[in-house]
């Protein structure tokens, strides 16, 4: 092994025991309660040595959050070619509590810590997670088109009303208000009344919400357009 070689794997191995030391420090004391010294004191580095390999502690957020997502993206939701649509669906959101379980500090850092960056404004750098978004949004929008759900079934909001009864039992499982066993037969349970709720064609209070807070987006995103042409 050449010097340029052996540098390179030593620099990715002190990079990864940041990212350790600041993955088990985040979970455990919370995001707010960590500091560049304090990761630094854990890997026996100075905090300007940690500087050398993250110019900040959202930087080191973010690369485990990123590690995060791909680890989501790559737990196994089973064979799903010719199966219903329904079944297709019901495997795919499910991929969220089997990730609760298989990597449960990355789901922590990603789903409680109200504290942490939001790494949708990092829209470039987790282009993938929007993939995976895309991906269940055309298998709601599939379940419409072939008379599962009504056709009025807005994707978007029946999409957060899947996942947020997932991640509700995913969260109290990790926190260890529930027993594995039981948390694992809730969930299946959720997730079938969920299902069979947006079959029968329930009215969704959030869709109204979520269609202001949309048109808002949108009107935002004209404004910074005209203020943008004015400057020009």
């Amino acid at each position: 092994m050449g010097i340029k070689e052996r540098h390179e794997r030593d620099r990715e191995a002190v990079k990864r025991a940041i990212l350790d030391a600041a993955r088990d420090l985040f979970v455990n004391e919370g995001y707010e309660n960590v500091s560049i010294r304090k990761i630094a004191e854990r890997i026996e580095y100075s905090p300007a040595a940690i500087y050398g390999y993250f110019p900040s502690k959202d930087e080191i957020f973010l690369a485990l959050a990123e590690e995060g997502v791909r680890l989501l993206g790559a737990c196994d939701v089973g064979p799903v070619g010719g199966l219903p649509v329904i079944e297709r669906l019901r495997r795919r959101v499910l991929r969220l509590y089997r990730f609760s379980i298989e990597h449960p500090q990355y789901f922590a850092l990603l789903f409680v810590d109200r504290a942490v960056p939001r790494i949708c404004r990092e829209s470039d750098r987790f282009g993938f997670a929007r993939e995976m978004r895309h991906e269940l949004i055309r298998e709601l929008e599939e379940a419409t088109s072939q008379g599962v759900f009504p056709a009025n079934t807005p994707a978007s909001v029946a999409l957060r009303i899947l996942t947020m009864g997932v991640l509700g039992v995913a969260v109290m499982r990790l926190s260890g208000r529930l027993t594995a066993e039981y948390a694992d037969g809730l969930v299946t349970d959720v997730l079938n009344v969920t299902l069979a709720g947006l079959e029968t064609g329930v009215v969704l209070s959030s869709d109204s919400a979520v269609s202001a807070a949309a048109d808002e987006a949108a009107a935002h995103q004209e404004r910074n357009r005209d203020h943008a042409q004015m400057r020009g």
